[in-house]
């Protein structure tokens, strides 16, 4: 099994600048752009570096030993999300753990799904396409990019089945109460979706505590893993309830029982995962998260998200001080804020503070009406420092 170059420190003020040099990216750019696509970790890259070398020069004979490490990946996911591993499915990305669930519901004509307002395209088209099997798509305003859970709730009737969220709005930042959602929407009998793309591997979240029914997310943002490598999660209760609308090789019991196989569809969600897998994205990615889970194993579940809400809070400061206007407050910023913090420069538009950053070695993104900052552990003073010195001048 890989593990990090280097084992996590033991006293926490020595992880960030160890998760730093773990970063190539912070030799030269002040880097805010995760909730877009985040720069590979080094043991990410090195992962693929290994592969393609590998692949060239020994075809598939290491197949066996690729396989393994996807595996891992399956068992770290397992891990991270306290589910069961036959409970994780490995995806090229969000979306198409998305309609996995869109898909293959067993809609009705009349029933519904409940979407916010503002939620990224992939959560909003893969349940809109379900309009031709008469199913309505009931979105919800958010109030100041906030979603509020009481008026999801409120929304709900006997024909609701659903309700598709993100965890953290990928343009506002704002992170809703994923648990009193769940619990407000199981008492009536309601399934939750999570689309965890801006959320997982930085927040804790314990699937045994927090009952989330479906979750999707690609590991190319906060992860650090290469684009084309994500996980879903379809909980064991829910295997049958879904049709896969996607089959092939993969997705049977003997799977490798080319000649004379049979159609038995594994008793797992690997069911869904019907063909040839993207082994070097999966293993690179499966490098990153190592990195993840050797922080939370020393220093607890918390410990990730509590650094990101400590720089995000920092960088808000700062922005201020130099005379930005924050476009969200997402209070209180413990239970609501996250990584993302979007802002305005009075006198300049975002696509110009935006080419003027990256002239600088600052990327940012232009999102929600603003410039969106995307803030992750390794960010240290000095890059906090070159972006709200940008504002001022």
């Amino acid at each position: 099994m890989n593990i990090p170059p280097n084992p996590c420190p033991t006293s926490i003020d020595l992880v960030w600048p160890w998760w730093r040099d773990q970063m190539p990216v912070s030799r030269e750019w002040a880097y805010f752009d995760h909730a877009a696509v985040g720069p590979l970790s080094g043991a990410a890259a090195d992962s693929l570096s290994r592969f393609s070398q590998d692949a060239s020069l020994n075809g598939d004979v290491h197949w066996m030993q690729w396989s393994g490490r996807v595996q891992e990946l399956r068992q770290m996911t397992s891990e991270l999300l306290h589910c069961g591993i036959d409970e994780v499915a490995l995806v090229p990305n969000t979306t198409t753990g998305i309609n996995f669930v869109a898909n293959g519901f067993p809609w009705t004509e009349g029933d519904n799904v409940i979407v916010p307002d503002g939620e990224f395209p992939s959560n909003l088209f893969p349940w809109l396409n379900q309009n031709s099997r008469g199913v309505e798509v009931r979105v919800v305003p958010r109030r100041d990019g906030r979603v509020i859970v009481d008026d999801l709730i409120e929304r709900i009737d006997s024909r609701t089945r659903l309700i598709a969220v993100s965890w953290v709005g990928y343009a506002s930042g704002f992170r809703i109460d994923l648990e009193r959602l769940v619990e407000q929407a199981h008492h009536r009998g309601v399934l939750v979706f999570l689309d965890a793309i801006q959320g997982l591997g930085i927040y804790p979240l314990d699937l045994q505590t927090c009952d989330v029914d479906f979750l999707s997310a690609d590991g190319h943002k906060w992860l650090l893993g290469p684009e084309g490598a994500g996980v879903a999660v379809i909980r064991k209760r829910h295997l049958e309830t879904l049709r896969c609308d996607s089959v092939g090789w993969a997705s049977v019991q003997n799977s490798h029982l080319f000649s004379g196989a049979t159609f038995d569809l594994r008793e797992t969600a690997q069911r869904f995962e019907g063909g040839s897998a993207n082994m070097s994205g999966l293993m690179a990615l499966a490098s990153s998260m190592d990195m993840f889970l050797s922080v939370i194993r020393t220093h607890g579940v918390s410990a990730i998200g509590d650094r990101v809400l400590e720089r995000a809070t920092r960088l808000r400061e700062l922005l201020r001080q130099r005379g930005a206007n924050l476009l969200f407050d997402n209070e209180p910023f413990d239970q609501h804020g996250s990584g993302i913090v979007t802002f305005e420069v009075p006198g300049q538009t975002p696509a110009d503070f935006r080419s003027r950053a990256l002239e600088n070695h600052i990327v940012v993104s232009c999102r929600g009406g603003g410039i969106r900052a995307s803030v992750h552990v390794y960010n240290n003073d000095a890059d906090l420092e070159r972006l709200s010195e940008l504002v001022a001048r």
